[in-house]
This record gives C-alpha cells, structure tokens and sequence, in this order.
C-alpha cells in the first residue's frame, strides 16, 4: 500500500491504495468520480482522459503513484458551478454525442487539443488529434463541428478573463 497525494478538480487528496492501482480506479473507485469512464484498458478507446497538470493522459494505463503530486482535472471538474465548460456547451449545442459514453473522453481530449493548437484548428487536424478517442455511435461529423465550435467559444471565454 502507498498513500498518493495529488490535487483533483482542485481539492487536495491523499489516497492509500495498492502500488499495482490505476490512476482511473483511484479516481472512479477511491474518490467516486465516475464520469472517468473505462473502455478498453489497453489505453485504445480515450474514454479514461483526463488532465494531469494540464495536458490529456488515459488514465486506464497509469498507476495511481504516477500521479503523485500532480494536479488531476476530470470531467467533473471543468464546469464552472451550473456554467457548463465550452467544450461541453459545444457538444450539447452540436450533438456531438449520442450514447455518451466517450463523450467524457472526448471533451478531455479535445480541451487539450485547442489549448495546444490555438487558432490553428482545422477539420482535418481535428479528426487527427481525435484518432487516439473511439465513438462506436457516431460517424464523427458532429463531434469535429463540435471541437471547432468550442475553439471559438474558447478563445472568446479567455479573452473575457
């Protein structure tokens, strides 16, 4: 057993847990965040990411001591009170979802895609930063409109800041 200190959606924690724990149970198993979903554990699907000091991470092949000190942002995190997070209102907004089950996932990835690409945002580099993220639901379409909305929304929100 190791006891693993680490922030999430901002509020410190110390979990003990067995040293063979993935970063994805301690969260869904020790802390009750759920919307961390697990898909394949093999880290193909992306239905387990989430944000480790800012930058996306598949938290199914992570040990929960990898996180150690390190500030972790779920799903559940990234609304601000009721105000849901662009790349949440995006999706709702341009039904970049159906069963929703790797929607999670796939908010978490493509909040690390437009922070890291900025402005520079197309359907073709969108499709490809998302091809780590599996829907068995959709044909895409909507998810990339929807990337490409919440780019938008992004930039206008951080300049309100």
């Amino acid at each position: 057993m190791s006891t693993v200190k680490l922030t999430v959606n901002g509020k410190a924690v110390a979990v003990d847990v067995e040293d063979r724990t993935l970063l994805v149970q301690l969260l869904r198993d020790h802390l009750n965040l759920t919307g961390t979903h697990v898909g394949c554990d093999t880290s193909q699907c992306g239905a387990c990411v989430v944000h480790m000091d800012g930058r996306a991470v598949k938290s199914c092949t992570m040990l929960a001591g990898e996180a150690d000190g390190t500030s972790v942002t779920t799903i559940e995190g990234i609304a601000k009170g009721d105000e849901l997070h662009p790349m949440q209102a995006a999706f709702r907004d341009n039904h970049g979802l159906q069963c929703g089950y790797c929607t999670p996932g796939m908010i978490m990835s493509a909040i690390d895609i437009v922070q890291r690409h900025g402005g520079q945002l197309d359907e073709t580099t969108v499709r490809h930063e998302l091809e780590g993220n599996i829907c068995r639901c959709t044909g895409y379409h909507n998810i990339v409109k929807a990337v490409l909305d919440a780019a938008g929304r992004m930039k206008v929100a951080q300049a309100a800041e």
